[in-house]
């Protein structure tokens, strides 16, 4: 194995099963000192204890991710025993599934404290001590369901594109404190899923067939401002593009060309990745369009 995570400091919330389980025992298997994060206790030694019957080290540690304070107590307790956290593993999730119209706002809400802040929450933790040691790799757990929408989740799809938005900013922002941070598009068979999709839908779904995915996301040479899609044991990379579009000026008939030349704004030929928000603004004020046009009145 060319990835080594030797003495390097993960921790990853949710692993008392599933998805974080797989994540834990996979990194814990390159090297890697795992904190193992779950709301309950036995899960969370148990997986400990699978970690160090197989010569690993491993912490057990119970809180839920939404308690601020019981989440930098952890963040806390790992530095004073192991003295450094490398890897943040961003997994605890919930789902409250209902269509919009019969979602009560409570549960619209409690996803998206679980899911999006208790990703901020332990990152926040963590960030001060990944800036000081120069280095963190950062994992943020998102879905398909938020890159590209998913009947009767919307209060998941809302969280998981959020993270997506926290991963952008956030790798902007520790980029040179190589703190690289990415985010990890999952499809497994869970105990959050199993009641979505039919067995056969689930047939080779295994957590196991994603962790892979997580240990390359943790690694030196991990890239940054990435998603990851995984599943099956295959991988693919998703991506927030802009088109070139059109440029309309001062026009007064603006929002009836727009409605007119949809087909040209949607047009993906030459669309591009944006660098950063201010892509946006840059690529609008200087528009082909515009650029041509002023030349033309100048000539």
């Amino acid at each position: 194995m060319s990835i080594d995570l030797s003495g390097r400091v993960a921790i990853v919330t949710g692993a008392g099963g599933g998805l974080g389980r797989s994540h834990a025992l996979a990194l814990a298997r390159y090297g890697a000192k795992v904190v193992v994060n779950d709301l309950q206790p036995a899960a969370c030694e148990a997986v400990a204890a699978e970690i160090t019957a197989a010569g690993g080290e491993a912490l057990p540690w119970t809180c839920s991710v939404t308690d601020r304070e019981g989440v930098f107590a952890m963040v806390a307790g790992v530095m004073d025993h192991w003295g450094r956290i490398d890897i943040l593993v961003a997994n605890a999730g919930i789902l409250r599934d209902r269509t919009f119209a019969n979602m009560d706002l409570d549960d619209f809400a409690l996803v998206l404290d679980v899911h999006l802040m208790g990703s901020v929450n332990l990152t926040k933790a963590a960030w001060p001590h990944m800036r000081e040691q120069g280095y963190g790799r950062v994992i943020f757990t998102t879905s398909s369901s938020g890159l590209y929408g998913n009947f009767g989740q919307a209060n998941y799809g809302a969280a998981k594109m959020a993270l997506v938005g926290l991963m952008q900013t956030l790798a902007l922002e520790g980029r040179k404190f190589d703190i690289r941070v990415n985010c990890l598009a999952p499809s497994a068979a869970t105990q959050m899923t199993e009641s979505l999709y039919s067995e056969d839908d689930l047939k080779g779904l295994s957590t196991d067939l994603v962790s892979p995915g997580v240990v390359a996301l943790a690694s030196e040479n991990a890239p940054t401002r990435a998603i990851l899609l995984a599943g099956a044991g295959a991988f693919e990379q998703a991506h927030i593009t802009m088109t070139q579009g059109i440029h309309l000026g001062a026009a007064p008939d603006a929002a009836d060309r727009i409605e007119a030349q949809w087909s040209r704004i949607s047009d993906r030929a030459a669309e591009q990745v944006p660098e950063s928000g201010a892509a946006q603004y840059t690529h609008e004020v200087n528009h082909p369009d515009r650029v041509r046009g002023d030349a033309l009145t100048a000539a």
